[in-house]
C-alpha cells in the first residue's frame, strides 16, 4: 500500500493507550517497526507491541527522570537523557531493566540525541552549548564540539554525516570521519525571534532537512544547498510547546501535531496542506513519529494513540 493524500486523510485513531500521568516526551520505534517506546515526565517508560496494539511492560527511571528516549540496533537496548539530578545519558537493557553504561560528560540538560542509523555511534547536544560523539562501547565521549549556543542535531540516514543546528539561525553539516576540521558546509537561515529550533530530521532519501520550532510553522530545507523550500504552519502552538515534526518514510509527507489535539499534514514537493487529523488528544501533541515499516504512526500528548487508514486506496 502506497501513502496517497486519500490514504493520509483516511487514517483514524485506532487504539489510545492511558497508561501515563503526566506529558510523553518522547518516543522511538523500533528498527523494524514492532515496538514503540516512550518516555514521560512521570518517570515511566512504556513499550508497546505495535502488531498486537497493546503495552508489553512498563519500567521507571525515578532517580534520574527520562526523556529523549532512543532505540539502539540491538531491539532490547535504549539510550535515554535525564531531565533530573544530573546531565548523563544513560544506556539501558530492557530485557533485565540494568544499566549497561553510562555516559557523563554534559554539565547541562541534554536537549538532542540521535542514534546513528548504521552502528553504535550516536551524538548528543546540551545546553552547555557543547555537542559530543560517543560510542555506546565506551563510557568516554569520542569527540567534542564547542558551539557558539543551543545546539539541534541528527544523523543523515546513512550515517555518514550528521546535521547540527545552532542558535535557531545556523545549520552545519559534519562529515562524520572528518568531523574535528569542522563543518564542510554552513547555512546561514533567517532568524526568527519568535521561535527557536526544537529539533531536525533527515527525510529518509537524504534530500531534506525539516526543523521543528516551538513556534507556530517548520521550515523545510535542502539537505544539500541550505534553501528553505517550504515553511509549513497554519497550526495552533500559541503556547510555545515543543512539537515533533516528522517525515513520512516515504519522504513525501511532513506531519505535525498541534496544542488542539489536531495532526497538519502537507506535501512536501507542492508545500500544500493535504490533511488535518483529529486525535481527540486531551493536550498538545508532543510527539508524532510513523512507523518506519507498517502503514501506522502514533501520536502522543500524556496519551498515546495509535492511528491507522480506513482505505486501500
Amino acid at each position: 500500500m502506497k501513502l496517497t493524500d486519500n490514504v493520509l486523510r483516511s487514517f483514524r485513531v485506532a487504539k489510545v493507550f492511558r497508561e501515563n500521568s503526566d506529558k510523553i516526551n518522547c518516543f522511538d520505534f523500533s528498527p523494524n517497526g514492532e515496538t514503540v517506546i516512550s518516555s514521560s515526565d512521570d518517570d515511566s517508560i512504556v513499550l508497546y507491541d505495535c502488531q498486537e496494539g497493546k503495552p508489553k511492560r512498563t519500567l521507571y527511571s525515578k532517580k534520574y527522570g527520562v526523556d529523549l528516549i532512543r532505540y539502539t540496533h540491538a531491539a532490547n537496548t535504549v539510550v535515554y537523557s535525564s531531565n533530573k539530578i544530573d546531565d548523563t545519558i544513560r544506556y539501558l537493557s530492557l530485557h533485565d531493566n540494568k544499566y549497561i553504561r553510562y555516559f557523563p560528560g554534559h554539565t547541562k540538560r541534554v536537549v538532542a540525541l540521535s542514534m546513528s542509523p548504521v552502528d553504535d555511534t550516536f551524538i548528543s547536544g546540551s545546553l552547555d552549548k557543547t555537542i559530543r560523539l560517543w560510542d555506546l562501547r565506551s563510557p568516554n565521549c569520542q569527540g567534542l564540539m564547542h558551539l557558539q549556543g543551543k545546539p539541534v542535531c541528527s544523523f543523515d540516514p546513512e550515517g555518514l554525516i550528521f546535521a547540527a543546528g545552532v542558535n535557531s539561525e545556523m545549520m552545519k553539516l559534519y562529515d562524520l570521519r572528518s568531523f574535528d576540521k569542522g563543518p564542510f558546509a554552513t547555512f546561514k537561515m533567517q532568524y526568527d525571534r519568535t521561535c527557536e529550533w526544537t529539533g531536525l530530521k533527515f527525510s529518509n532519501d537524504g534530500k531534506l532537512i525539516l526543523i521543528s520550532t516551538n513556534g507556530g510553522f517548520i521550515p523545510l530545507i535542502d539537505a544539500f544547498k541550505g534553501a528553505v523550500l517550504h515553511t509549513f504552519g497554519g497550526y495552533n502552538n500559541s503556547k510555545a510547546v515543543t512539537l515533533e515534526a516528522s517525515f513520512t518514510p516515504d519522504s513525501q509527507f511532513i506531519m505535525i501535531g498541534s496544542e488542539d489535539g489536531k495532526i497538519h499534514v502537507w506535501n512536501g514537493e507542492s508545500g500544500m496542506k493535504v490533511a488535518v487529523l483529529d486525535g481527540k488528544h486531551t493536550g498538545p501533541i508532543t510527539c508524532l513519529q510513523f512507523n518506519p515499516k507498517f502503514m501506522t504512526f502514533a501520536s502522543a500528548c500524556s496519551n498515546m494513540a495509535f492511528w491507522l487508514p480506513t482505505i486501500d486506496d
